[in-house]
């Protein structure tokens, strides 16, 4: 699991990050990006009720994320705010594989 200090604290990151990012939309999943000056990356992930009704649905998508973001962040050193916005729940059967390389195509992208 991704660490706390890793994560968004609060909603008002999430919306500034909403509000000044640049986003990358994929069919299952869009990652929305901003440079911060904290000198450390913070993530969230956003499933909505829409996505998948019951909640043990939606926190295993979030965890699965959480895990592959973890895996793949240390290739990337630079301070930036990232939101994943979930579309499908196509994650939630993915397997891990796929999903690392999902998250790992969408961090090369935000490079550029």
């Amino acid at each position: 699991m991704l660490s706390k200090k890793y994560r968004f604290h609060s909603r008002g990151g999430v919306k500034y990050t909403y509000r000044h990012g640049k986003t990358i939309r994929t069919p299952k999943i869009s990652l929305v990006f901003n440079d911060n000056s904290r000198g450390f990356t913070r993530t969230a992930v956003v499933v909505s009720k829409k996505v998948e009704k019951t909640a043990v649905s939606r926190n295993r998508i979030r965890r699965r994320i959480y895990e592959a973001v973890r895996l793949e962040l240390p290739k990337y050193h630079k301070a930036r705010d990232y939101v994943f916005v979930v579309y499908s729940k196509d994650l939630l059967s993915m397997s891990f594989k796929k999903l690392c390389e999902l998250i790992d195509s969408l961090f090369k992208r935000s490079m550029i």
